[in-house]
């Protein structure tokens, strides 16, 4: 068991007892009026908790949406994970405002429930240090970011109540985060680790404005290329962070020791549940290889393209689990009689149930699958930003302004690490493929793919898709509730 971030709690204050007396009056010696809460780094602590907390949905949150593109599958296996074809659209391109809601305002109200919190702090007068202000101002423009992501055309709350909220455009959304995170980027601190472990500094800062810059042209038209770069050279430059030589370390069920990872979410399997990626893609049976208290769900798997298009001798095809599987005691397991083989296959999105719709699909193993554990839930770390991806983003941004050689460079450090051939050339499409060999399942496919173009393009059990998908429609919860909400274009 590993505890990796202390929660500073107010505890209850001294029971007084005292002999036979009749003023029953009580001095509240343990009670800080909540406008006083939040003048000492404790207290401050203890406010900063529940924020960091919060950001744990995000596995759940963006699980769905930003994986099921040409990485993954969640088919139908008989009657399981049919789900009214939630799965099947979300694959398609199909899905719909209303037929969808409960996905899309999920993510929605997740985003500015957060947002709201963290503007109930920074409308403390008693909070006044800067390095605070500053690390709640970057937490809320991450919140932006991701909903600038996803809708594009949403409401900037920058502070409580007032009118009635307000959408703003894709560019409009652009400026105040970039404006944000510039404004507060002093006052962040550059500790790494330790009391920082899971939050934002310097460097988290970083990586969202080369995020932000790396696709500044999806969302604002206008591309910023150089301006990414520039943000991976600081993180990369500040050598806060190192490549570690065993690529599954950083995802391991002890991966806060990672010197990679710039931003993991902590998750405990007693203390803080939540992750379980193994109960989403392993099999029923696999219990009886990981001993888990309960079966798992057998739902994730991966495309059969992407797995094919990972090559023998690259490393990173080790994160996907295929062929024959054993008992925790070594025995061969069988379903329904036949041998417990993953099949790389999919031979169809609705399968009948059976032993063929059971093992269908590559499963992932990619965060280290916890064996004999008290809880559904892992003690693995969920990670947001590594520096793996800074190279690639880096390594992009340089394709991009002509840079090759400079981009073929940072693909190679990668490749290297994974055992893989280096790489003589690189175009676009080979760009997008190394992003795709090494950010597998780390929530980053869909933006990559609309980034490149290939988003709306056909794939196995989906057909060719009209662009006004990139973006998610706007909540039909929302537009009932805030009229000043307009659809996006297209639904």
């Amino acid at each position: 068991m590993k505890i990796k971030v202390k929660h500073i709690l107010l505890g209850s204050a001294l029971l007084l007892t005292g002999q036979a007396c009749t003023d029953l009056t009580e001095t509240p010696y343990d009670v800080i009026p909540t406008d006083q809460f939040g003048s000492t780094p404790a207290q401050q602590a203890a406010l900063l908790g529940p924020l960091y907390s919060s950001l744990g949905d995000y596995f759940g949150r963006f699980a769905e949406l930003n994986t099921v593109t040409d990485e993954q599958v969640i088919p139908t296996r008989g009657g399981d994970w049919k789900d009214g074809d939630a799965w099947k659209r979300l694959k398609q391109h199909t899905w719909t405002p209303t037929g969808d809601d409960d996905k899309f305002n999920g993510m929605w109200t997740w985003c500015y429930n957060s947002i709201t919190s963290i503007n109930q702090q920074l409308s403390n007068p008693e909070i006044t240090d800067a390095g605070t202000l500053a690390e709640l101002r970057a937490l809320r423009a991450f919140y932006h970011y991701l909903l600038l992501d996803q809708f594009r055309n949403v409401i900037i709350a920058e502070k409580l109540g007032g009118e009635g909220p307000v959408q703003k455009t894709g560019p409009e959304v652009f400026a105040w985060i970039e404006k944000e995170l510039k404004e507060v980027y002093p006052n962040l601190s550059e500790t790494t680790g330790g009391a920082y472990y899971g939050r934002f500094n310097k460097y988290v800062a970083n990586m969202i404005l080369a995020k932000l810059y790396l696709n500044a042209e999806v969302y604002t038209g206008t591309p910023k290329w150089a301006e990414a770069k520039a943000e991976c050279d600081v993180v990369i430059a500040s050598g806060k962070y190192t490549l570690t030589a065993d690529f599954f370390s950083n995802f391991s069920t002890q991966n806060q020791a990672s010197k990679e990872n710039i931003l993991a979410i902590p998750f405990d399997a007693s203390k803080r549940g939540g992750f379980n990626m193994n109960m989403r893609t392993l099999h029923y049976l696999s219990q009886l290889t990981y001993n888990t208290p309960q079966a798992p769900w057998n739902g994730y798997c991966t495309a059969t393209e992407f797995y094919n298009s990972f090559k023998e001798g690259d490393n990173r095809k080790n994160m996907w689990i295929v062929g024959q599987q054993y008992s925790s005691d070594g025995k061969p397991l069988t379903d329904d009689g036949k041998p417990f083989i993953f099949t790389p296959e999919i031979p169809a999105f609705e399968m009948p149930a059976g032993p063929v719709a059971r093992l269908a699909g590559a499963r992932s193993q990619k965060y280290e699958i916890q064996r004999n554990g008290a809880s559904n839930d892992q003690d693995n770390d969920f990670v947001l930003f590594r520096l793996g991806d800074t190279y690639l983003m880096r390594a992009e941004a340089n394709l991009r302004l002509g840079k090759v050689a400079d981009a073929i460079k940072d693909v190679n450090i990668i490749r290297d690490r994974a055992g893989a051939t280096p790489v003589t050339t690189l175009t676009l499409d080979g760009m997008l493929a190394e992003r795709g060999w090494e950010m597998a399942w780390e929530y980053t496919r869909r933006q990559d793919l609309i980034r490149f173009g290939q988003f709306n393009k056909p794939w196995q059990f989906k057909d060719a898709s009209p662009a006004f998908r990139n973006i998610f429609p706007i909540p039909a919860t929302q537009l009932s509730l805030n009229p000043n909400l307009k659809q996006n274009p297209g639904y």
